[in-house]
């Protein structure tokens, strides 16, 4: 919402402007002009061959002859005393190229013909091609820039700031809108105490931080924490987002930079919030091996540095700024005196996420035996914006359900659906697959029921789902983790190729189905070597560049090394993935019999939770010698054995 301006304050009339009619007029004039000396009557077209025929007939009474055209006319239909009464029907043909018969036809049959008279105003077509087009540029170009210096609404905005501007307080959004994130809640507060309380600051010497830089991963709210700043400061509010500043032309994006902190220092104070920060501020040093890879991004980042902290002093004016990607913003955006803080917003907890719920959930209407502490349990890792879309997706399964209320079945419908997609139950499995994908599911429950720190299974599906999911198997952890276990890591590679395993273990081949779950191993056994250092024969150094801190995107990070190392990291890698295989074969192989019995059960019913689901997994028994390999990594000769009758083939170790 516009900050509203003194009525009561006289605006100045921009002076009327006579351009607009005057570039109608010489637009006007110029195509009749045009139209005058270039225009010519229409004629009908023909083809040569009806040239020819109707010459032949004497119907032809004369013909002007040129290289690309025929123009001809007729005789007149109805001979009077006065034929020029009638006029003539004008006719134009393509002459044949080569056709040195055409002038002896012409003579045989007394057609009179000639060739064109040379043009007397070609000159002017040639002059109006070359100054016609400029004229009309130039004057377009004229009208707008007029219009920009009279201040129409067709202005040129070309260099100001395209930032929204909120008045004091209009953002709709208090402190009390945001959960989850108290500790970055209280820094924020201080900031809010300052510009409410100025004096309990200055009197001692402080100083208000001058830029606060709002650091997290996507969904968290860092948005929302900057709109709830401004809503109980009550102060100007100046939202932009970084993108905003780059343009085509060098200059424009230094140009709203200075535009928008002389608006923001006669507001001031005021707050000026620049979302997607890394768009703007990328580091200077990674624009690549020639200077000025990018002139118009480091101008105006040099810009935005001089306004923070310059050589003139930018009091009143606080800059919060939003990323998710702190690793690539320039050091010098980041230093003491520009950004002063850096504040984390981080993935709830469990109490942060009831919370969260708690306000998402104000207005809609939840049954009685709704437990948001439940559900905060089952959502571990979810951000704010997935716990809002969780609550709107239950809203809309209760009503297209035609319910009354949003049931506690609402909720895990809805979870299912962020976590695994849409249920396609028009995609239907033949036989063979069905029980492939079956006895794949199993084989991830079973072995996921065993693994430490992997969580409860709470479903097993084979009703496909989201993307290519053929079936899936649901497992929350019980809790909410920091840190993974060496064993545990090893435990999750197990689970991941528990399908693969089953798939073997009962058809002695095996299936396209497990590429994700190989993939999503192989990723995790490369980082546990790479970035981890948990390999005993590498040692604990890192061969893995740093990571994006809060986007997952891992996309061949691997460091320069030599043709060795590289090739003792592959080693290392294949030797966890397939020590895994063995574990999991081996604990498939002790359970078969559970295996085909709960696969019978799943082929049944299609899908398998709550008390059914277990009571059948807490039958399942852990091999021999299990913790151990979980614990130190090494093999026995036990395990190796079931993988070379399985495969027939040798695994080395």
């Amino acid at each position: 919402m516009p900050v509203e301006t003194d009525r009561n304050q006289p605006t100045k009339t921009p002076e009327p402007s006579h351009f607009g009619g005057s570039f109608l007029f010489w637009l006007a004039l110029l195509l009749f002009i045009n139209l005058i000396f270039l225009g010519k009557p229409l004629s009908s077209r023909v083809p040569y061959s009806t040239f020819i025929s109707q010459v032949e007939a004497g119907k032809v009474v004369r013909a002007v002859v040129s290289s690309d055209k025929i123009e001809y006319e007729l005789k007149s239909e109805q001979v009077t005393k006065q034929p020029q009464t009638r006029p003539h029907k004008v006719f134009v043909t393509t002459p044949v190229a080569q056709d040195t018969e055409l002038p002896k036809i012409l003579r045989t049959h007394n057609v009179e013909f000639s060739a064109p008279t040379p043009s007397q105003t070609g000159w002017i077509s040639t002059l109006l091609s070359w100054i016609l087009p400029p004229i009309i540029f130039l004057t377009v170009w004229g009208f707008l820039i007029s219009r920009s210096q009279m201040g129409g609404p067709a202005a040129l905005t070309i260099g100001k700031s395209n930032a929204r501007i909120y008045s004091e307080g209009t953002t709709g959004v208090k402190f009390d809108d945001v959960a989850g994130v108290d500790e970055a809640k209280v820094e924020l507060q201080e900031i809010v105490d300052f510009l409410k309380n100025a004096s309990k600051y200055t009197r001692l010497g402080a100083k208000i931080p001058k830029g606060v830089l709002l650091v997290g991963p996507p969904g968290t709210g860092k948005t929302l924490l900057a709109r709830a700043i401004a809503g109980e400061a009550r102060v100007p509010f100046f939202s932009i987002s970084g993108s905003e500043f780059i343009e085509l032309f060098v200059g424009i994006g230094a140009a709203r930079v200075r535009d928008l902190f002389e608006q923001a220092k006669q507001q001031s104070p005021c707050i000026i919030f620049i979302d997607e920060l890394d768009a703007l501020g990328k580091s200077r040093s990674a624009t690549g091996p020639y200077l000025g890879g990018n002139d118009e991004r480091e101008q105006t980042l040099n810009q935005l540095l001089s306004e923070m902290d310059g050589f003139d002093p930018n009091n009143g004016v606080i800059i919060l700024a939003a990323t998710n990607r702190p690793e690539v913003l320039d050091p010098a955006l980041l230093r003491p005196g520009r950004f002063d803080r850096q504040i984390l917003v981080d993935r709830p907890d469990k109490v942060g996420r009831e919370a969260i719920l708690k306000i998402h959930a104000k207005n809609v209407k939840l049954a009685s035996h709704v437990e948001l502490s439940k559900l905060a349990a089952r959502t571990p890792g979810f951000a704010g914006a997935d716990l809002a879309n969780l609550v709107n997706e239950a809203a809309l399964l209760a009503a297209r359900g035609n319910r009354e209320a949003v049931t506690m079945a609402d909720f895990n419908e809805a979870i299912e659906r962020v976590l695994t997609g849409l249920e396609k139950k028009s995609r239907v499995l033949n036989e063979i697959e069905k029980k492939t994908v079956a006895y794949h599911e199993v084989g991830h429950a079973l072995i996921g029921a065993l693994m430490p720190g992997a969580g409860s299974v709470e479903k097993i599906s084979i009703v496909p789902r989201g993307v290519g999911a053929l079936g899936y198997t649901l497992q929350l952890p019980e809790e909410d983790r920091f840190l993974l276990i060496e064993d545990e890591i090893r435990g999750r590679i197990v689970s991941l190729l528990g399908g693969r395993a089953a798939e073997e273990l009962i058809f002695g081949k095996v299936s396209t189905g497990a590429s994700d779950d190989i993939q999503k191993a192989t990723d995790l056994a490369e980082r546990f070597v790479t970035l981890y250092g948990m390999s005993d024969v590498l040692g604990p150094v890192a061969f893995e560049k740093t990571q994006q801190q809060f986007l997952e995107v891992f996309s061949n990070p691997r460091r320069a090394v030599s043709q060795k190392i590289a090739e003792q990291i592959d080693q290392e890698v294949k030797m966890i993935v397939d020590g895994a295989y063995c574990i999991a074969l081996k604990i498939l192989t002790k359970n078969r019999s559970l295996l085909e019995a709960i696969s019978q059960i799943l082929l049944e019913k299609e899908v398998l939770e709550g008390e059914e689901l277990r009571l059948q997994l807490d039958r399942v028994q852990a091999p021999e010698n299990m913790d151990e390999w979980l614990s130190t990594g090494k093999l026995t000769h036990e395990c190796l054995l079931i993988q070379t009758t399985l495969n027939g083939r040798t695994t080395k170790q």
